[in-house]
């Protein structure tokens, strides 16, 4: 299919939903793809911080073709050794007690909430369901986790909401604890704001404020989904905040590619959702976990994150050097570009010309580069950046 067949095809058949970029990809390997007319680009977005690995990454694709081979589906009516062994494995690696698959971040969230609540409401009185999250957050696109997202822009169209969720100003933490009340079960925070602007939070106001939910048995639910996965240089962005969530979400990365999410509580909370609680068709997914645990083979090696901590200084390093950049934020490889003079929209229309493929959040310039991406393809990349920003 040529690309103008593709787009009228698309606008014919497809809800108007997304703002494309001008190419159609149909291929990939590691950190380049290509699209229809043969043109290849670095990318600089792994699907939105989807594929940690890569495009079509050998050790993740033989699991993924090995398995669909096998068993491509099983109801979770039955037990399902991919799925159980993935479970031991985050667990083991996280020191977390019990994990819940679904199938995207926002059904995690959605599990997260849930959990919470009944924890909440079964230890306190069925009142007790407030959450409290974080001003400029995001944490998906359903009702509940668009009720749950502190951001105005996305509370309107869909009323009603669902109430409960009440919001305070990231790392103030008066501004938090002015938002809780005697009937608040959990707050809910990203350590690094991704859609929000890519906003690291404050590790003295995390500490503070971990302390001021233990000392009230508050929950603390770590959303993950896009931090995760060694995405900031550490298994889970927590790690490096000196703090032990009591809950954490995790999807994007962590499937490689293929749709997963999932919910980590603590031992006190694992026994909290028994049978028919929660549930999902899809969740737990023989191929999908396969595919996971090919990617926590590799991603959780020290040596593996430590190359995440280092290339992600050395993109930061290079882009506060460059004309055309005012300041640069992030953690890890999840970085957020302030522009002097430019918009990013166009900006990132302007790099797909070049052979770059970016993102943006909210008037930045976002960079979530593959994890295995080669120092040559980050200085390619680079290249590329610095020739848009510097064109007229």
């Amino acid at each position: 299919m040529d690309f103008l067949t593709a787009k009228e095809t698309e606008q014919q058949y497809l809800m108007q939903t997304y703002g494309r970029f001008q190419t159609l990809l149909t291929e990939g390997k590691g950190a380049k793809a290509v699209d229809c007319d043969g043109k290849e680009y670095i990318d600089f977005t792994s699907g939105i911080g989807v594929n940690a690995l890569g495009y079509c990454n050998d050790h993740w694709l033989d699991a993924v073709t090995a398995q669909a081979g096998k068993l491509q589906h099983t109801s979770n009516l039955y037990y399902s050794e991919p799925m159980i062994r993935l479970a031991e494995k985050l667990c083991t690696l996280t020191g977390m007690d019990k994990v819940f698959f679904g199938n995207s971040g926002a059904e995690a969230n959605e599990c997260a909430i849930k959990l919470a609540r009944k924890y909440g409401s079964d230890t306190y009185g069925e009142k007790h369901t407030e959450i409290v999250t974080l001003k400029n957050s995001f944490h998906g696109r359903t009702i509940t986790t668009l009720s749950a997202t502190g951001q105005a822009v996305f509370h309107q169209h869909f009323q009603p909401f669902t109430e409960g969720f009440a919001y305070g100003e990231a790392n103030d933490l008066d501004s938090v604890v002015s938002a809780v009340t005697d009937n608040t079960c959990a707050v809910m925070v990203e350590f690094v704001q991704g859609e929000g602007g890519v906003c690291p939070l404050e590790k003295a106001f995390v500490k503070k404020l971990y302390d001021f939910c233990k000392d009230r048995d508050i929950l603390l639910i770590a959303d993950e989904i896009q931090t995760g996965i060694g995405r900031t240089g550490t298994l889970f962005a927590y790690e490096q905040f000196g703090v032990q969530p009591d809950i954490v979400t995790s999807a994007k990365g962590l499937g490689g590619g293929l749709p997963i999410g999932a919910c980590l509580c603590v031992e006190k909370l694992g026994k909290v959702l028994g049978p028919g609680l929660h549930g999902t068709t899809f969740g737990g997914n023989p191929v999908v976990c396969a595919g996971a645990l090919a990617v926590l083979e590799q991603v959780a090696e020290p040596s593996f994150l430590q190359a995440v901590a280092e290339k992600g200084a050395y993109l930061r390093e290079k882009l506060q050097k460059m004309d055309g950049v005012e300041s640069v934020r992030g953690l890890g490889m999840m970085i957020g570009v302030v522009l002097k003079d430019k918009q990013a929209g166009a900006v990132a229309s302007a790099c797909v010309e070049k052979g770059l493929l970016v993102l943006t959040a909210k008037t930045l310039i976002r960079f979530l580069p593959p994890l295995t991406i080669s120092y040559e393809e980050i200085d390619c990349g680079l290249e590329r950046f610095a020739a848009v920003l510097q064109a007229e």
